[in-house]
């Protein structure tokens, strides 16, 4: 039915045609608060643009941090694994339960021969005969092997002077570079070794790092270390097995020559 005035004028959403204005002094916005001219926002609708505006940020913002969750969580994890491992070497019996059976323990240590990494001069374990030696296979990749490296060097000071004890590091799957500046900067010169293609690895049948094996002054390898090492346990192994009753070839029996048997 048309309602007696005629037919209803169309109207734009939140305006009124001009033809509809109302009369002077009469508000026609639905929340009875005057507008801008036409085409531009008013007071409040800007102010509420803003509002909105802002809301979106946060919220890119809050999704921004929840993309960096994963990434975050992920380095506190490791973190607290290697704040693990570091406490657990830290705390444990320094001589006790990490020597592991192999059957080179009281055989003639395999030959370790080639060009230092360190020094860029030839190496041969037989020269350090008269020693005791600590062969550390090790990888720079490998987060056990970085948190057992200061030990290896605090052992290897202590000893230097007295050149009672030495340290040799046979590299495990590592790009030689690599080592050379890891070794600069941790200010270590000892003997290193690279172990890839020499035979070495697969003679002391090292699958994992770090491994470590005690070579007694005649040469002989005496104990295997795997998991790590601190500078007071290996004080403590060499002085459990320093004596006749448990070096071989010390009591006159096998003496070990030159190179692998």
């Amino acid at each position: 039915m048309t309602p007696p005035d005629g037919p209803e004028r169309p109207r734009r959403h939140g305006r009124v045609l001009e033809d509809d204005a109302a009369p002077d002094g009469a508000v026609t916005s639905p929340a009875d608060t005057p507008r801008g001219t036409a085409g531009e926002p008013s007071a409040e609708e800007h102010a509420a643009g803003e509002e909105r505006a802002a809301a979106g940020e946060e919220h890119d913002g809050a999704a921004g941090r929840r993309r960096r969750g994963p990434v975050f969580f992920l380095a506190l994890g490791i973190a607290v694994v290697l704040a693990v491992f570091v406490g657990v070497l830290a705390t444990r019996e320094p001589s006790q339960d990490r020597r592991a059976d192999s059957p080179l323990v009281g055989e003639v240590a395999p030959a370790i021969q080639g060009t230092s990494l360190t020094t860029g001069e030839p190496f041969d374990l037989d020269s350090l005969r008269g020693q005791w030696v600590v062969v550390n296979f090790f990888a720079t990749w490998c987060v056990p092997c970085r948190v057992e490296h200061p030990e290896l060097l605090s052992f290897s000071r202590r000893h230097a002077q007295a050149g009672d004890a030495s340290v040799v590091s046979v590299v495990f799957d590592d790009d030689p570079d690599e080592v050379r500046r890891y070794f600069e900067d941790n200010d270590s010169s000892w003997p290193v070794v690279d172990g890839s293609g020499s035979g070495v690895i697969l003679d002391y049948a090292v699958a994992a790092v770090p491994e470590s094996f005690v070579v007694s002054p005649t040469g002989f390898v005496v104990a295997k270390v795997t998991g790590g090492v601190t500078s007071v346990g290996l004080d403590q192994l060499i002085d459990q097995l320093s004596g006749p009753a448990t070096e071989p070839g010390a009591d006159g029996g096998a003496t070990p020559t030159t190179g692998a048997p």
